[in-house]
Order: C-alpha cells, then sequence, then structure tokens
C-alpha cells in the first residue's frame, strides 16, 4: 500500500484509509470519523458493497482451506492484511495444520494495534506482523519478521487479497506482484483478488469516483487485465472468477453475480 496524496498517511486519523474503510464497510464498530463518513457513503452509491466485500473475505477463507488442507501448505505471506477480521487467515491455517506459518503485512499501524493480540509463536506454528509498503517486495522478503518466521526454500502461499485495487498504475502492481511471486520457489501458490467494473459497472465506477474524492485510488479491472497478474503461473480450477465462484459453499448458491465486484484465483507456481 502507498504513502502519497493518493493513499492518506494511516497515521492521520482525520483522512480515510482504504484498510478502514474496508472494515467499516464490513461491519466494525470501531472506526475513525473519517472511515465511517467514508463507507457510508460508498454503501449509499451501490447497498451490494458489504455483500462483495463478505464474499471477498470468504473467498480467502475457501482459499487458505485449500492450500492447507488439500495443498499441504504450511507457509503464509499475506500482504494488505488490513484491520483483523475473523477468522483471520492464521486462525483457518492453523486450525487445520497447527504448524502452519504466517507473517501478515501492512503499512497501517491500526493493523498491528488490532493484530498485537493474535501474534504468537514457538514449535506450534507461529505468527508475526510485518509494517512495510506492498510497492517494495524486495524490502519485505529481506526484511528480519519474514526470514525469521518463513523459510522460503519451502513451499509458501502468497496471499494478496483486495489489496491491489489501491495500487496506481504508475506502481506498476503487475511487476510489484512477479517479484514477489518469483522470491518464492516452486510449488508455492498466489491468492488474488481485484476489484472489477464488468459485473456492476455503473455502480463500481461511482464507488471508485467516491474512493477519488476522498482522495484514495480504486483501480478497477477487467477480467483480462485480472487473469495478467497470474501469467505464467498455473490456475487452480475454476480459474479467474467473480469470487463467490471459486469453490462456492452452500452460502454463495443464492448470490447474484451483479452484486459482487471482485475477481479472484489461486495459482500454482510451477
Amino acid at each position: 500500500m502507498t504513502q502519497d496524496r493518493e493513499n492518506p498517511s494511516p497515521l492521520d486519523p482525520s483522512i480515510a484509509h482504504p484498510a478502514r474503510v474496508y472494515d467499516y464497510i464490513l461491519g466494525a464498530t470501531t472506526h475513525s470519523a473519517a472511515a465511517g463518513a467514508a463507507g457510508r457513503a460508498m454503501r449509499e452509491v451501490w447497498p451490494s458493497l458489504p455483500l462483495s466485500m463478505r464474499q471477498n473475505r470468504a473467498f480467502m477463507h475457501r482459499a487458505v482451506t485449500h492450500l492447507a488442507h488439500a495443498e499441504g501448505i504450511r507457509q503464509y505471506l499475506d500482504i494488505g492484511t488490513g484491520i483483523p477480521t475473523r477468522p483471520s487467515l492464521h486462525e483457518v491455517a492453523q486450525g487445520i495444520a497447527p504448524e502452519s506459518r504466517v507473517v501478515y503485512v501492512d503499512n497501517d499501524p491500526t493493523v498491528l494495534t488490532h493484530a498485537r493480540p493474535l501474534l504468537r509463536g514457538g514449535a506450534q506454528g507461529g505468527t508475526s506482523f510485518l509494517r512495510a509498503d506492498l510497492r517494495d517486495p524486495a524490502g519485505i522478503i529481506a526484511s528480519p519478521e519474514v526470514r525469521a518466521t518463513l523459510d522460503l526454500s519451502r513451499p509458501t502461499a502468497l496471499s494478496v487479497i483486495a489489496v491491489v485495487p489501491f495500487l496506481k498504475d504508475a506502481d506498476d502492481p503487475y511487476g510489484t506482484v512477479r517479484r514477489l511471486v518469483d522470491a518464492l520457489p516452486s510449488g508455492s501458490f498466489l491468492a488474488l483478488t481485484t476489484a472489477t467494473g464488468d459485473s456492476a459497472p455503473r455502480q463500481m465506477t461511482a464507488v471508485a469516483q467516491e474512493y477519488a474524492r476522498r482522495g484514495m485510488t480504486l483501480r478497477l479491472r477487467s477480467y483480462e487485465r485480472t487473469c495478467a497478474f497470474f501469467a505464467g503461473l498455473d490456475l487452480l480450477d475454476p480459474g479467474v472468477v467473480l469470487v463467490h465462484h471459486w469453490r462456492p459453499g452452500d452460502a454463495q448458491r443464492d448470490v447474484p453475480d451483479h452484486g459482487v465486484a471482485m475477481y479472484g484465483g489461486v495459482a500454482r507456481k510451477p
């Protein structure tokens, strides 16, 4: 995540920040006035926004469940963590394999404040937090937190959930994700979601405009541009889809496509 004029400093509570707006729309009761105002405005222009965000979280739960259970992944690098919403990624992974190890990465110090009670270590897995900028993949990979918690010679799942929409084109989002994937060994996985206007173009254009009015970036990407994040990787079935169509459960059965504006996919590094 960036800390420029379009992605304001998370240290200033008077300015809305994407992680805090996301948390508010998911139903948080503790939030800044700026985040609450932004979230209410976005819900007004598209009442289905909370549904879309909840389905995005549910995608993460199903993806991590699959990676832990079926693929045997025991290491996770989660970038753009956001304020913890239970169950968090480590709770899903460690609920299946207690030895799983997770590094959470975000640039908002509020995330650490909320995440600190969740951080733990020991023989049966571990969880740590790194405050860092997504645009600095080399710094993330080289950080003491990552090096102490993960063994990057072993397959690792890179989780980039609902964070690349907040990168401007000038931030080179595709190159950024590629550099992170390149640092991981064969057999690693990328799980990624991003916002789209394909399923609800008028509504999501209005949401993106609301973000812009409040000094934040929200880039909407087409199906083709979302697929580009997975170039050179082996997509798991069903490929890149609206997130509620990725290996859906009963809770996704009646979710309408026009109520979800997030594409997602999971892919293996050859």
